[in-house]
C-alpha cells in the first residue's frame, strides 16, 4: 500500500515540476490518504499483535 502512495507522491512532483497544479494537488492528497490509512492499519495491526501474543493457530 505504500507503494501506492508513493507512486502518487512522484505522480505530484512531476505534475508540479509540469505545471499541471491541480494534478499535482489531486495526486499529493492520494498518496497523503494512502499513507495515512497504512499507517492506521499498521497501528490496528500492531495492538491485535500485543494484545493477542504471538500464540500460533493450531489445527487439530
Amino acid at each position: 500500500m505504500l507503494w501506492w502512495a508513493l507512486a502518487f507522491f512522484v505522480v505530484a512532483i512531476i505534475a508540479a515540476v509540469l505545471g499541471f497544479g491541480t494534478l499535482a494537488s489531486a495526486a499529493a492528497t492520494i498518496a497523503q490518504i494512502i499513507f495515512y490509512v497504512a499507517l492506521a492499519l499498521l497501528v490496528i495491526s500492531l495492538f491485535v499483535y500485543l494484545f493477542r501474543g504471538s500464540r500460533s493457530a493450531t489445527i487439530a
